[in-house]
């Protein structure tokens, strides 16, 4: 009898299948509003042509067409590839020191430091942005300090309004979502890797090439992804520290939603970026799944 009963279901109980489904349900809607809803409606837009009204006439691939064939576009689309990758480079380079140390010699100062990571995010992100503006501008920070110390007899341009300050700039703003990923990846790691690397003749350089940095791999590209796919679309940075040599594909996106007021054009320019990002993700997942499992 108390195997029976402990079987029964409690009256009022719903079934586990049940339970699921009403806590997958608000998330589920959630996602498909915001989400899938906006990115059908981008991808309608993007196929309609502009007739001056705000969601267009007529359905056509025409600009598309225009984006793959036009040299601007594909200029703009492969300068945003580039910054974008140059800042994922930079950002990652230097953001895995601050994660290692952090995860095997903070020690107690671990959370001041993790503290510190975080900190810039209780500001503004244009608040940052244009602070690096008054570092690189004409009069700023850099150019008072090289003619201070007599390192140039004049304040140089070369610092402002350049692919560089841009790369410079977003590095520094995604900095802390790509060292909290590897730290994360290095913390979970076990001790007992290294050290048995260490009883088996591994120098410090190679138990970290062949033990540590693969371990910390998915880190490392969680960090790579977070901080390449939201710098490509960016239009902010390029605006205010960037010059014409600096324009990115968002910028154009900015522009065809609000001066140009051509919002099909700007809803495909979206999509292309969207695509471009998707595609790029799948061949390094594909070279990763490919060459990543002979290494």
């Amino acid at each position: 009898m108390t195997d029976v009963a402990q079987t029964q279901p409690v009256a009022g109980q719903g079934s586990p299948a049940g339970f699921r489904l009403g806590m997958m349900l608000p998330g589920g809607l959630v996602t498909f509003v915001l989400v899938l809803f906006a990115l059908a409606l981008v991808i309608f837009l993007g196929l309609r042509t502009n007739d001056g009204s705000l969601m267009g006439a007529g359905f056509s691939p025409a600009n598309f067409v225009t984006i793959l064939t036009d040299p601007l576009y594909v200029t703009v689309a492969l300068r945003s590839l580039a910054i974008a990758g140059f800042v994922t480079l930079a950002t990652v380079v230097t953001a895995y020191p601050v994660a290692y140390y952090l995860a095997f010699h903070a020690g107690r100062h671990r959370s001041l430091i993790l503290f510190l990571v975080t900190l810039p995010f209780w500001t503004s992100y244009l608040l940052r942005v244009f602070a690096w503006k008054i570092v690189l501008a004409y009069n700023g920070v850099l150019n008072s300090f090289l003619t201070g110390t007599g390192i140039l007899s004049e304040p140089s341009l070369a610092f402002l309004n350049t692919p560089a300050a841009v790369v410079v700039t977003l590095a520094h703003a995604y900095a802390p979502f790509a060292i909290l990923p590897i730290y994360v990846a290095l913390e979970t790691m076990p001790r007992s890797l290294a050290e048995a690397a260490a009883d088996l003749g591994a120098r410090p350089f190679q138990a970290f090439r062949r033990v540590i940095l693969p371990y910390s791999m998915p880190g490392v590209l969680a960090g790579a992804l977070v901080v390449f796919v939201p710098t490509v679309g960016d239009y902010v940075t390029p605006a205010l520290v960037g010059g014409p040599s600096s324009t990115m594909i968002g910028s154009l996106i900015q522009a065809e939603f609000g001066k140009a007021n051509d919002w099909p054009f700007g809803a495909a320019l979206a999509v292309s970026v969207m695509l471009m990002i998707l595609v790029l993700i799948l061949v390094v997942r594909f070279a990763d799944s490919r060459f990543g499992s002979r290494a």
